[in-house]
């Protein structure tokens, strides 16, 4: 590989982050008023028309009055990834600065974040033919084989990447099956070669909260996506040809959802896993989160203490 020229990115940059349900909306909207901010995205499934209510997405009034980026960008069926993410943002950012407002990332998608502060790897090109194998094997083997696979190839990859996650999943074996590299091995090696960001004004800010709270509000939630008509969302999905494989209709809500459609588990039970599986990946977050040391921690409710920070040292 050569190496590739450093960009310098000379607006200010606020970084809000958290698990999910935390109240990362809440306090954006409080940022934007007090710094003139555009807010960029940092969700993966946000980025999908059609896809609202499981996405806890920003609602129609809410896009309209403040100005969104990387939101409703492309259709369910649609490849997504980090990669297509950094030159999204990229483009917003600039889009951003070039109008003298401030960017406000949030979101609790930390794939997204650390590809672009960090740079990306250069990864094996997809094979169209190990990435077929691979998918009739998770056809008929179902997706905990092909998990205990890459968890005894690359045991960290089998860490980070849930197996229900089947297009992380795929991704990490076609790339041991390609290359003879671990994923893992790649990404240790991410930061030689590869192209930096230099973020001369940045603020990046974690939310935390008791884990009884952020528990207590996840079940809320919960409940109220489900009465705001989260499985008439997924039934609206499916008709339009968006089937329940596809990997956004796999992310938390609307595989639930697409289990209770489909007859595999009653209301109740689609309630209590929902419940159950919003709680591990809010602790998936967390875990990854807590390792980046720029991140400033702050209890939910410090909202004053924010606006100081963010304030003292970006203006």
């Amino acid at each position: 590989m050569s190496s590739i020229t450093d960009e310098t990115i000379d607006c200010p940059v606020i970084v809000l982050v958290g698990p999910t349900a935390i109240g990362k909306t809440e306090l954006s909207f409080e940022l934007v008023e007090r710094f003139n901010c555009e807010i960029i995205s940092l969700d993966s499934v946000q980025v999908y028309r059609y896809m609202n209510i499981g996405s806890a997405k920003p609602s129609r009034e809410e896009l309209l009055s403040v100005k969104h980026h990387l939101i409703n960008i492309v259709d369910p069926d649609e490849q997504y990834d980090a990669a297509r993410f950094v030159t999204d943002c990229m483009f917003a950012i600039r889009k951003i600065e070039s109008r003298g407002r401030t960017v406000l990332l949030t979101g609790g998608t930390g794939l997204y974040l650390q590809a672009l502060l960090q740079g990306l790897f250069d990864a094996p090109p997809t094979d169209k033919y190990i990435r077929r194998e691979l998918e009739t094997r998770l056809a008929v083997e179902g997706r905990a084989v092909l998990h205990q696979e890459l968890c005894r190839v690359d045991p960290e990859a089998g860490k980070r990447i849930h197996r229900n996650d089947t297009q992380r999943l795929l991704r990490g074996l076609e790339i041991f099956l390609t290359s003879g590299r671990t994923w893992t091995a790649l990404i240790e090696q991410q930061g030689q070669d590869v192209k930096k960001r230099i973020f001369t004004k940045i603020k990046q800010v974690g939310l935390s909260c008791s884990r009884d709270i952020l528990y207590k509000r996840i079940a809320e939630r919960s409940v109220v996506m489900v009465k705001r008509g989260l499985i008439e969302e997924v039934r609206s999905l499916r008709a339009m040809g968006f089937g329940p494989d596809l990997q956004p209709m796999q992310s938390i809500g609307y595989r639930h959802a697409n289990a209770y459609i489909a007859g595999t588990w009653d209301k109740a039970t689609m309630m209590d896993n929902l419940v159950r599986d919003t709680r591990r990946y809010a602790k998936r977050q967390l875990t990854w989160f807590k390792k980046k040391r720029d991140l400033c921690w702050f209890d939910r409710k410090d909202k004053n203490k924010i606006i100081t920070a963010v304030a003292r040292e970006l203006f």
